[in-house]
């Protein structure tokens, strides 16, 4: 065994019984209650458990969870996602233990717009079950949607897999965060990035400017570890400048409802939300970046 997969067997472990050594306690919830859905309880539905007050779910999924418990789920999802960044679910973990004043400015921002009340209100879903993928096959080449699903189609990419939210102790928050992640993958389109590491790591230095989302940014930090030379020289020197102009500049997409915009020409909706065009790296860099190497 690697000596860096023995340092972090611990973590990795604890993570996968997070149930049984957190003390985090699962109790049914109506299986007719969708993920980040407000969830009532009688006054006196209230349970014991280790002769501690129950804490009852706020939302499907929700598992309440203690600053000490969060502290060692933050490290644990960190250690693990850092040795493998292909756990989206210790990603996601690491976001919603570690995202809560993010999202409460997320939230204020939202609460700011129109638009933005409107899909707080509406909590609008992106999967197979909300979205004609057919439909979208079916619109112009260039269109918004058009080039959604080619990005989906090309990288083996499907809407439903998103993992849901457990760990946000507030239910508002917890579609917040729920609807960063669906609309990720239009992040992705939009900036013209595939999901190999390279382009992860450059849309998450992108949503770390935009968002201020702490999961982002050490996405952002340790993903390039992964890159060989050549491509760290390329995300230093001309995408990573790139998307931090891109993450500034653009209007807060949190605010935009992106689904209602699949029929429009795709550059047209990059140029109303100031999202510009990558960056065009010239064929002549690898030749200089291998010599500074060799150097």
């Amino acid at each position: 065994m690697a000596a860096h997969s023995r340092v972090f067997l611990p973590f990795r472990f604890a993570i996968l019984k997070t149930p049984q050594i957190l003390g985090v306690h699962t109790r049914f919830i109506p299986p007719q209650a969708e993920n980040c859905s407000r969830i009532s309880y009688n006054h006196g539905d209230r349970g014991t458990s280790n002769g501690e007050e129950w804490t009852p779910p706020l939302y499907r999924e929700h598992q309440p969870t203690s600053l000490f418990q969060k502290a060692l789920l933050t490290v644990g999802s960190a250690a693990v996602a850092i040795t493998n960044p292909h756990r989206h679910d210790m990603i996601a973990v690491l976001g919603e233990t570690t995202g809560y004043y993010a999202l409460i400015r997320i939230r204020d921002q939202m609460k700011a717009d129109p638009v933005g009340q409107q899909i707080l209100s509406e909590r609008p879903r992106i999967n197979t079950r909300t979205i004609d993928l057919e439909e979208l096959r079916a619109l112009p080449e260039g269109t918004f949607g058009k080039e959604y699903v080619n990005w989906l189609d090309r990288n083996d990419v499907t809407p439903d897999s998103r993992a849901p939210v457990k760990f946000v102790d507030d239910e508002e928050l917890a579609y917040v965060i729920r609807r960063y992640r669906e609309i990720h993958d239009l992040f992705h389109t939009l900036l013209g990035m595939p999901t190999n590491m390279l382009g992860e790591c450059t849309v998450k230095m992108f949503e770390a400017v935009h968002t201020g989302l702490p999961m982002c940014a050490m996405g952002a930090v340790f993903g390039p570890i992964r890159l060989s030379s050549k491509q760290r020289w390329k995300l230093r020197n001309y995408y990573f400048p790139w998307a931090v102009k891109a993450g500034y500049s653009a209007k807060c997409l949190m605010n935009v409802y992106l689904e209602r915009r699949f029929h429009e020409p795709l550059e047209e909706l990059k140029a109303d939300l100031n999202i510009p065009s990558p960056p065009h790296i010239p064929k002549s860099t690898d030749n200089n970046n291998t010599r500074l190497n060799r150097r």
